[in-house]
């Protein structure tokens, strides 16, 4: 059975956002799990999507407080319709980036990651799959907000798509 995966990092609310735009909470709403990779700023907004979303996993980011750290861990890791997922917030500079990845998670079919706001898609020499869904709330220096989804299948990822979140 297929498996609807909603990516997100970076919403900063309330600090870059007041809220998530309804666009995403539309995507939220059609997925079978949500991961978002830290920066979520306020508690509030993980309570929020935790009783809203199907399933909900997390971890914390660089800009996530004690009470966030309380309920997330760094990593989390995931096996997915028989995909092995690790997500953390920061990966460190683009340069290198696949190489270090693939030594630290030598288990893991695809990385979720955040921090940088630059939506990511690549693969590792050692095969690992890096993805970073940019930000829903926050492009910086991006042409526009986004977010990634896929589907888990059989032990395959397909369908990944970044949907860039219209204006309003």
């Amino acid at each position: 059975m297929a498996t609807r995966l909603l990516l997100i990092s970076d919403t900063h609310v309330p600090q870059r956002a007041r809220r998530l735009p309804a666009q995403v909470w539309r995507a939220v709403d059609e997925a079978d799990l949500v991961l978002h990779a830290g920066d979520w700023v306020e508690l509030s907004l993980h309570d929020e999507l935790a009783g809203r979303a199907a399933a909900l996993l997390g971890v914390y980011g660089n800009n996530d407080g004690a009470d966030l750290r309380a309920v997330l861990p760094e990593i989390a890791r995931r096996t997915i319709e028989g995909i092995r997922f690790a997500m953390i917030h920061e990966t460190g500079p683009a340069t290198g980036r696949e190489k270090r990845m693939d030594l630290a998670f030598p288990d893991t079919d695809v990385l979720v990651f955040g921090h940088s706001h630059i939506p990511w898609d690549s693969h590792s020499p050692g095969g690992l799959r890096l993805l970073n869904p940019g930000s829903p709330t926050d492009r910086r220096r991006q042409s526009a907000h986004t977010y990634l989804t896929a589907v888990a299948d059989n032990g395959r990822l397909t369908d990944v798509t970044l949907v860039e979140v219209s204006p309003g």
